[in-house]
């Protein structure tokens, strides 16, 4: 019996039955991938032939009806395979793992999206991961030998579960300077970098301070990096060494077989705690690479700061490791309260006091502002709960200095609730002047 591959289906020559693993197919929609593969067939014999009755191909048969009702010598079929792994990394299926690994490297260099800029680059770079991650293990290539890539989501491997891309890429070109020495660092190597973590520093400000700024002195305790061992964490005038456990990656993967398939675990590795390198710890640091050390820094506090402000001083927290970024310090504002002016965003509120006399005469007080003592008139007949406006007496606005909230004042009229003898006499004439003038008005 002679066999001619056709994308990846097989079909026997003339004369004998062909097995077939037939997809899964919903009648009216048949699922298509981007590998398309068309495969012209000829029937050889009568149409009554067993090889191309419908019971032998009952998917081309299928298609074919959908498309002509007359079986004729010279019909074509069209098959629409899934995508060929082999094919995307150019390779035969009885390839060794090296000519494999070896396929992938060459490829994976070219469409690698750090240097191949076109536009498909990335998605060529992921189907060439993906393949690659399928044939590269035993598994997972005789699932696929066998059944495709049915096989692989039967096993619980879905067309979204692959490995990340670059991840793969970067485990596979470790050690080599990054693309082969083709100028891009190697980003496992800074994959073990850990940026050191922010500091939080919280600043007391009394209220003067906070509306027009100030510049403040302050006091931290964070991790800088080890001056004994230069932040490797090993013990000087030794070397570290990769991790046995992990292979240097830091993490290592566990596997498990479930009725659903095999499901796999990513972890941190224990022996090295994640680093990928296993070294004699210097004695200075335990090992951390880092020490707790104080600082004095000076901090220029902005005018308009609130409580809960937070000011961020770049590179000032702790220190990180093995070559990471340092941390931020943040430093969070809290403002003590005024016992007389309060504080509404950028405006400033306070109340005052003026007798009943006031209020109808008019007059001019002393209120407190951020500025110091300042004169304001109360207009003749001001009433109870006015607010008068204080312009430009407020808050600088963060940022922008120049520009000032408002104080606002809101007048209380107190009426007093006892009278003397004379006051008494002198309200009652006033109330009877009010009388006669209300009478007059009305004739």
């Amino acid at each position: 019996m002679a066999i001619i591959p056709c994308g990846s289906t097989c079909v026997a020559q003339w004369g004998i039955r062909p097995q077939f693993i037939i997809r899964s197919y919903v009648p009216n929609r048949i699922t298509t991938t981007q590998s398309r593969v068309t495969c012209t067939m000829s029937y050889l014999g009568a149409s009554s032939s067993s090889l191309c009755s419908r019971d032998s191909f009952p998917l081309l048969s299928y298609m074919g009806s959908s498309q002509t009702s007359h079986r004729r010598r010279g019909a074509r079929f069209i098959v629409r395979a899934e995508s060929d792994y082999y094919n995307v990394l150019g390779v035969s299926r009885n390839a060794s793992k090296s000519e494999i690994k070896s396929a992938y490297r060459k490829l994976a260099r070219s469409y690698h999206p750090d240097v191949n800029k076109d536009p498909g680059a990335e998605q060529k770079f992921k189907e060439i991961s993906n393949a690659y991650e399928v044939l590269s293990d035993d598994e997972k290539r005789s699932l696929y030998d066998k059944y495709g890539e049915a096989g692989l989501k039967g096993a619980g491997m879905g067309m979204g579960d692959f490995s990340n891309p670059f991840d793969l890429f970067e485990s596979l070109f470790e050690g080599m300077g990054g693309m082969g020495g083709m100028g891009m660092g190697g980003r496992s190597s800074r994959s073990r970098a850990v940026d050191g973590q922010d500091e939080y520093y919280s600043l007391v400000l009394n209220f003067k301070e906070a509306v027009f700024g100030v510049e403040k002195e302050i006091e931290i305790t964070r991790l800088e990096s080890c001056g004994t061992c230069n932040g490797s964490g090993a013990k000087p005038g030794t070397t570290a060494s990769k991790c046995t456990t992990c292979g240097g990656q830091g993490q290592v993967i566990s596997s498990a077989r479930t009725p659903l398939g095999v499901f796999q675990q990513v972890m941190t590795c224990s022996s090295c705690g994640g680093t990928g390198e296993i070294s004699t710890p210097c004695n200075t640091c335990s090992g951390d690479g880092r020490v707790r050390k104080t600082k004095r820094i000076s901090l220029k506090v902005p005018a308009g700061v609130d409580s809960g402000s937070r000011l961020r001083v770049r590179s000032e927290g702790n220190a990180g490791k093995k070559g990471g970024s340092p941390g931020d310090l943040f430093v969070v504002i809290e403002v003590m309260p005024d016992p007389v002016l309060k504080r509404d965003d950028t405006n400033i509120l306070y109340t005052c006091k003026v007798s009943y006399i006031d209020a109808i005469l008019g007059t001019t007080i002393k209120v407190p502002t951020v500025d110091g003592m300042v004169d304001l008139k109360i207009p003749a007949g001001t009433q109870p709960n006015t607010t008068l406006v204080m312009a430009k007496k407020g808050v600088p606005v963060l940022n922008k200095s120049n520009m000032r909230g408002d104080q606002l004042v809101r007048v209380q009229v107190e009426i007093p609730k006892r009278l003397s003898s004379e006051e008494r006499k002198l309200i009652e004439e006033l109330a009877d002047l009010s009388k006669d003038k209300a009478a007059s008005s009305r004739r």
